[in-house]
């Protein structure tokens, strides 16, 4: 027995596409458009058994608030997310907005069928693999890239950190170790230990490092904390 179905895509030839497959096999399309933010619009209005939603950008943010309507307003309705294999956000995200499916855009139209088929009977279709990418990721969530900052912070002892902010405020090295209440001496071995750490030349390009990535907020967020 055919599935009654509402088929949305960003691509509308993609929508269209499958929706003719899916035709031509039995089922029985209410509807095919773009962009997948109308989905929630024709699935209210039609209320058909399982909406295919594409995305082609599912980890961006607010890509699921329609699949948040629909199960608000038409919680019987399957929703099967067809993306690519996107960060595992992006599919915890589709999850947590209600989706009962996640399926590959590339996925042949057999499993489209089998993911509608499982959907329909109230169970989830995703793929393990998929599905263990997205729960590795939660449990050991990967650093981003423009994370830098952290990092870098990481790498420098409390007593440098202020050395680096001390720096960055154009404080010389007489000036740093009155500051700090140090010798000279011992405040150029900091500044050269920062230096090192950072993988820089000198004490501009330290501070410029530490601006652009926003090593400095972080540093001026957390206390101050003594030698050690």
């Amino acid at each position: 027995m055919g599935v009654r179905l509402v088929v949305v895509d960003d691509h509308r030839l993609l929508a269209e596409a499958l929706a003719s497959a899916l035709k031509l096999r039995g089922h029985r399309v209410l509807a095919a458009s773009a962009p997948s933010g109308a989905a929630a619009e024709l699935v209210v209005n039609r209320s058909p058994e399982v909406c295919l939603f594409g995305t082609a950008e599912p980890a961006a943010p607010g890509a699921f608030e329609a699949v948040a309507r629909i199960k608000r307003e038409r919680p019987a309705v399957a929703v099967i997310v067809l993306g690519p294999v996107p960060d595992p956000r992006g599919i915890a995200a589709a999850f947590a907005a209600g989706a009962a499916g996640y399926v590959r855009h590339d996925e042949r139209i057999e499993g489209v069928e089998r993911a509608m088929g499982k959907v329909r009977a109230g169970e989830v279709a995703v793929a393990q693999t998929l599905l263990q990418g997205a729960f590795a990721e939660l449990l050991n969530p990967a650093r981003q890239p423009d994370d830098e900052g952290a990092r870098l912070l990481e790498l420098l002892t409390p007593r440098e950190v202020e050395v680096l902010v001390r720096v960055a405020d154009g404080e010389d090295t007489r000036v740093i170790a009155a500051g700090m209440r140090i010798a000279p001496s011992t405040a150029r071995t900091h500044v050269q230990r920062v230096l090192m750490k950072l993988g820089v030349g000198s004490r501009l390009e330290a501070a410029a490092l530490a601006a652009r990535t926003g090593l400095l907020d972080r540093a001026s967020a957390g206390p101050m904390f003594p030698s050690r």
